[in-house]
């Protein structure tokens, strides 16, 4: 066993340390109070007509049911993952992983819960008051519930973590930071692995959400497009349509749930990659004497940078509830996008200036060459801002690319008059050329971030990305609740104003929701590139320089099946979803053909097997896919060893960041581009017209794209990752390349 010397600073400290950890946990029961408060306000709301409640009682139950059967596949996943866990790794480690798999679930089950709540209410809304201020507001109070959820419930769930192994393990103490060995010989620091541990939980469930909820919701949407408004051409969410109970279902359980525990996993990410690489510059420092490091980190210095992306992330929460109370409470104009990106800004602007004087208390007077801090106690901060900018500046980006108030989206509408093959085309180039201004974005943060603050600052970047989650996740899970909503307007045969106030809210939801997948992905990419170096960390020596050579002949190889890797598994969750598709349709058109009067209303469709259908092929198709990130990258490690998966995770990151930009982009772009055509925008072109039909088309191929793909990318390439640093430690020890090279060279 290594052992690190150091003085006992945790014990001096223990006030200071509690006292941050407070200020930890009250906002996360502050955010969770304000989330519960909202949640009751919403479902004290008049639901409607007879026929509404009716309606919105069928997308609740289809909802529920596929939540619950998607539950218990991953209960007896997470239960092999702990047992795994538990023999391989430690009991400690897999207690955190259930922990974050606890709170990763009850996210996106509350957020479903409250979704299927919210979109009968806003349809009333709309239809009581005509006003669209009104409407708005009742859509974000329900978005608001799972926005606050995210950020309460991962601060949550790593306060019980620091609280039970960091103080009542004593894993804080200094005699803790050390490189401990369990049965197998596997040497690893207790914290950090539980951290990877609490963050591999997340990601889990946020994965089976993503990718189940994306397969069921995008099987059912693009069954009633084809069929209903293509063939048949019947409006969007028209009662006649067989599939359009189970495509509003889905956009609770996909859209909601799925992006639910999807920002928090990233949140974690993020926060937890800033953590476990302060415990490894302190490893280093202390074995090289600073050499490596610029200096020593100080046992002063330690627990703050242990504690800094927590108590920033906390300031974020605080300035989160600011920003979400100051849109309900007051009077909305009819400028949804205003509206809400002034909520979103002053969340980023409050985040800026809380971490500002967080990071001044912390770090103020430090010895802080050790972590290479250049600019003194504001690098950290300064670190972190310049991650809330370039969340900011990628959000307004992806903006331009796919809001039809812009040139990209109106190019592709007016590409649908020659026809959908030009449709595709339109849409494939600007989803392509979107991807090269987001990524000299994500290089610039990573350079500046750098600069002031090392590797450190690069994380803490990714924190400052994600530290106004819950204000990001509040706008984009608006949109899917106003999509209900007008999907129940229509069902319900309400005023055509009803609907025209929900298709305009769910336009700019469209556009948010291209925005909060920007957010995801880029600081998806900023954690990744700490959790590798923490990798690389984990198999050096300490006294030993970081190098992974791209030019040996493994990590090259690692790198291009990496780089191939996100192509598979996004080419796996498409087919996925065309064969659920594929058998929606059927459906839709065998009750067309064997349900007399469907279509002229004098029948009632059956909705139930429709949702039986997506619910099957979602359960069916998403299991291989989801377990794909968790499997190659240790099975890799232990057929080739830690070289070898070093190259994979470089590989996976770069590719999966591009195309999940593009996918994102090329699918928001095709949505609002038909949103467009429907207003009337081009002469002679609305529903039912050539050009939309086209559009509904492009629309359609890039449903999967938008929406299950990209989505999907972000968590896959974290909880590869984690993974790996999970199992470096054992694979690093045990793998057949090893035995194999050993064994012939005797």
């Amino acid at each position: 066993m290594l052992r690190v010397k150091t003085k006992d600073f945790l014990s001096e400290r223990r006030s200071f340390l509690m006292s941050i950890l407070a200020l930890v946990i009250i906002a996360s029961l502050l955010t969770l109070s304000f989330a519960a408060m909202n949640f009751a306000k919403v479902k004290k709301l008049d639901e409607g007509t007879e026929e509404m409640v009716e309606i919105a009682s069928a997308i609740r139950i289809g909802a529920n049911a596929f939540i619950n059967y998607e539950y218990k596949v991953l209960l007896i996943v997470t239960i092999c993952v702990f047992a795994v866990l538990t023999v391989l790794v430690s009991f400690h480690t897999a207690i955190a992983f259930i922990i974050g798999a606890v709170m990763s679930a009850i996210a996106g089950y509350v957020g479903m819960k409250i979704a299927t709540y919210a979109n009968v209410r806003v349809a009333n809304e709309a239809r009581v008051t005509k006003k669209l201020g009104n409407t708005l507001k009742i859509a974000f109070r329900g978005g608001s519930v799972m926005g606050l959820c995210v950020g309460g419930l991962a601060l949550l769930g790593l306060f019980l973590v620091y609280i039970i192994f960091g103080i009542g393990y004593k894993m804080l103490e200094p005699e803790s930071i050390v490189l401990v060995s369990n049965w197998l010989g596997v040497e690893f620091i207790p914290f950090p692995m539980v951290l990877s541990g609490y963050a591999l939980g997340c990601s889990l469930i946020a994965m089976f959400n993503r990718v189940g909820g994306g397969i069921y919701t995008k099987a059912a949407d693009m069954g009633a497009d084809l069929v209903g408004k293509v063939e048949a051409h019947i409006p969007e969410d028209d009662p006649r349509n067989p599939a359009t109970i189970a495509d509003n279902v889905g956009d609770n359980v996909g859209d909601v749930a799925g992006l639910g525990s999807d920002l928090l996993e990233s949140y974690v990410g993020a926060i937890t990659a800033a953590v476990i690489l302060g415990f490894y510059l302190f490893l280093t420092s202390e074995y090289t004497g600073g050499v490596m490091t610029g200096g020593l980190i100080t046992t002063s210095l330690l627990p703050k940078l242990f504690l800094f992306p927590l108590v920033f992330a906390a300031g974020g929460l605080i300035a989160c509830v600011i920003g979400i109370a100051s849109l309900l409470i007051k009077k909305l104009s009819d400028d949804p996008h205003r509206e809400l990106n002034g909520s979103t800004w002053l969340s980023a602007g409050l985040t800026i200036v809380f971490g500002f004087f967080i990071t001044y208390i912390l770090f103020k007077g430090e010895d802080l060459s050790g972590v290479g801090f250049k600019l003194g106690f504001v690098s950290p901060w300064l670190a972190s801002a310049v991650g809330v900018v370039a969340g900011i500046v990628i959000g307004i980006i992806a903006e331009y690319y796919t809001s039809y108030d812009y040139k990209p989206t109106r190019q592709i509408a007016a590409a649908s008059e020659e026809g959908a093959a030009l449709t595709i085309t339109q849409g494939l180039g600007l989803g392509m050329k979107s991807c090269m201004a987001p990524l000299i974005v994500l290089g610039a943060a990573i350079a500046i971030s750098y600069y002031v603050s090392g590797m450190y600052g690069v994380a803490m970047a990714a924190v400052g990305m994600l530290s106004f989650v819950s204000a990001i996740v509040s706008v984009d899970t608006y949109g899917p609740i106003s999509d209900n909503a007008g999907g129940i307007a229509e069902m319900s045969k309400l005023d055509p104003e009803v609907r025209q106030i929900t298709d305009k809210l769910d336009s700019v939801g469209n556009t948010t929701a291209a925005i909060g997948k920007g957010f995801a992905i880029g600081s998806a990419a900023l954690a990744a590139l700490s959790l590798m170096v923490s990798y690389l960390y984990s198999y050096n020596d300490p006294s030993t320089e970081l190098i992974l050579n791209i030019i040996e002949p493994l990590t090259l190889v690692g790198l291009l099946c990496g780089a191939a890797l996100p192509f598979m598994f996004s080419g796996m969750l498409i087919e996925a979803v065309a064969k659920a598709a594929r058998r929606m349709v059927e459906e839709v058109r065998r009750q067309f053909r064997e349900i007399p009067g469907i279509l002229d209303g004098t029948a009632k469709p059956d909705y139930k097997t429709c949702i039986e259908i997506s619910s099957q092929g979602a359960l069916k198709e998403m299991k291989f896919p989801s377990l794909l990130a968790i499997v190659v990258p240790v099975a890799c490690g232990f057929l080739f060893g830690p070289a070898f998966v070093g190259g994979l995770l470089m590989g996976s990151t770069a590719s999966a960041v591009m195309l999940a930009i593009f996918t994102g982009n090329a699918g928001g772009a095709w949505d609002n581009a038909k949103k467009y055509i429907e207003t009337g925008a081009l002469e002679g072109q609305r529903k039912g017209s050539t050009a939309h039909d086209a559009a509904v088309v492009g629309d359609t191929v890039g449903d999967p794209l938008k929406d299950t793909v990209g989505p999907s990318l972000d968590i896959f390439i974290k909880i590869m990752s984690v993974v790996s640093l999970v199992a470096i430690s054992i694979f690093s020890k045990y793998n057949l390349l090893d035995f194999l090279t050993s064994l012939f060279s005797k």
